[in-house]
């Protein structure tokens, strides 16, 4: 297969497998499960057919509107299907196709789901970070290069810096900073990265918090003191660190070295 072949294949792998993505993103919270049922209208719990559910281009076809009730299909469905597939696009065409990679795109995928649902309900489901904890543990020891030493130091590191902040926020704030469910998935990202990894997404994901908490104040979209989610931050300074480590540690020599 071509080059442009093979990079098209892997986005509507990518289109795909964010389609199940979705329905994780709207079941796991509920504790449903993410097999049975099939798919299904949000609003008249009609059972959606497969020619109304290839994804992507269904919802182009229905015109953004359930066949059965007409009710309205949320944008966010596309979104991130083609998420999805841009994530694996970039994770391939950095690290090449490989067993790493295919690593990689699970870890994304696990961030994106993550990052929808902390969005949607202000919680971080144990049952993605912990196992996504035992699973990046398990993955270093035998696939990627970081090794199971070096995701045991990011896994105690990622989870120890938040667990301290956490600890020490209500004294110096006088109130709770970070919940439980960041604690982990930073844990979680440190199994799959290692400590030189949780140090940059910590960075990143306080510089994008404090950027977007500001902006949003400034525009009146949210008061002082109002909690946003913290996990989509922690996500987005995973993925810019998986992806660009290199790059921004270049960076980092120019100005300060």
């Amino acid at each position: 297969m071509d080059v442009p072949g093979f990079y098209i294949l892997l986005f509507v792998v990518g289109l795909v497998m964010g389609s199940f993505l979705n329905v994780c993103i709207l079941r796991i919270p509920h504790g449903q499960s993410v097999i049975r049922p099939g798919s299904r209208c949000p609003q008249c719990k009609t059972s959606i057919r497969w020619f109304d559910n290839v994804p992507l281009l269904s919802f182009f076809w229905l015109r953004a509107r359930c066949r059965w009730c007409g009710g309205k299909i949320s944008w966010r469905y596309p979104l991130v299907e083609c998420l999805n597939g841009a994530g694996y696009l970039g994770i391939v065409y950095k690290f090449g196709w490989n067993r790493s990679a295919l690593v990689y795109a699970l870890f994304f995928s696990l961030l994106l789901v993550v990052t929808m649902i902390d969005v949607d309900h202000l919680m971080i489901p144990d049952v993605i970070s912990l196992p996504g904890i035992v699973i990046g543990f398990f993955v270093s020891a035998f696939i990627l290069p970081l090794g199971w030493v070096g995701s045991l130091l990011g896994i105690v590191l990622g989870g120890g810096v938040l667990l301290l902040l956490a600890a020490v926020s209500p004294y110096l704030f006088g109130k709770e900073g970070l919940g439980g469910g960041d604690i982990k998935l930073l844990a979680m990202i440190g199994s799959f990265l290692g400590w030189q990894h949780v140090c940059v997404t910590l960075f990143l994901a306080s510089c994008a918090g404090a950027a977007v908490g500001i902006g949003l104040m400034a525009f009146r979209y949210m008061e002082r003191g109002q909690y946003i989610p913290f996990g989509p931050f922690l996500a987005f300074g995973a993925v810019t660190s998986m992806l660009f480590y290199q790059e921004l540690f270049g960076m980092y020599e120019s100005m300060f070295l």
